[in-house]
């Protein structure tokens, strides 16, 4: 028996693809049946997780047999956002999925409280991690206003964000990157509101702690331990990219018809404790 592909025929961005959650999430989509468009900085991925060095995300999807491109894109410039988002139109037609995955965590190597933090790295965290979303929002609704709806659903669109339990609760020595989360999940309610007439869904995903680049730099910082981590977490401890690109693959299909404005906990229960 064929499983059917759930995002067949449907045109996806994934910001932030060469590495971690963003790289997960492209190869699940183009697995689902998407075509894809890979936005980051560069296409090569980050050194710190060594198979995911061995070639680059859309070439991977193109070596799978699915249709990928990938655009050069600073997710916090509005032309770089928009290009990306026309980029999409050029190549495949139509944009009916856009990711807002692109994230850093300045404090992760660097923990410090609130009244010692360089200025600096708050404007840097919020361009990053809440205007990119904020651009990549505006640019994808306006694209998914102008096209014909999606069929057979009749949506015409779907935002994921990718949040993060920072954005819920809070750990010392991350005060920007706790705000620039709590942003992020807020900004997706106001914008499932706005666009729920249009039959536009958005959701956010909050991970918990999840084995990527910028994990490896929180647990190289001593902030916390994987024992530590393994206590808390009532799976026994933190997860992998695949697990937040499972849900992610969800939220984009008719699977979440009926959802819009959500914040999903994938967290392994770390926040149930």
């Amino acid at each position: 028996m064929t499983v059917p592909q759930r995002l067949l025929n449907k045109v996806a961005i994934v910001t932030g693809s060469s590495s971690g959650l963003g790289r997960a999430i492209a190869l699940a989509y183009s697995h689902e049946g998407a075509r894809v468009v890979c936005g980051d900085l560069r296409p090569e991925s980050r050194p710190h997780v060594v198979e995911e060095t061995a070639m680059n995300t859309d070439e991977l999807i193109r070596k799978n047999g699915g249709s990928a491109i990938f655009v050069p894109t600073d997710v916090g410039d509005t032309e770089k956002m928009e290009c990306l988002v026309n980029s999409a139109v050029s190549e495949f037609g139509r944009l009916d999925i856009l990711v807002n995955n692109a994230g850093i965590s300045v404090e992760a190597d660097d923990p410090r409280p609130l009244h010692t933090t360089p200025n600096e790295t708050w404007d840097l965290t919020m361009r990053v991690n809440a205007r990119s979303v904020f651009l990549g929002a505006k640019f994808a609704v306006t694209q998914m206003l102008k096209q014909e709806p999606h069929r057979p659903s009749g949506d015409r669109g779907w935002i994921i964000n990718i949040s993060s339990i920072m954005g819920s609760i809070a750990t010392e020595g991350n005060p920007f990157y706790c705000a620039s989360k709590g942003a992020v999940s807020s900004l997706t309610r106001q914008i499932a509101v706005e666009y729920a007439k249009y039959r536009i869904h958005c959701n956010s995903i909050s991970p918990g702690y999840t084995q990527t680049a910028i994990f490896a730099e929180t647990t190289g910082s001593g902030m916390t331990s994987l024992d530590d981590l393994r206590r808390k977490h009532p799976f026994g401890g933190p997860g992998k990219p695949e697990d937040i690109a499972k849900f992610a693959v969800v939220l984009a299909s008719d699977d979440a018809a009926w959802v819009s404005g959500a914040n999903m906990f994938v967290d392994g229960g770390y926040t149930a404790r």
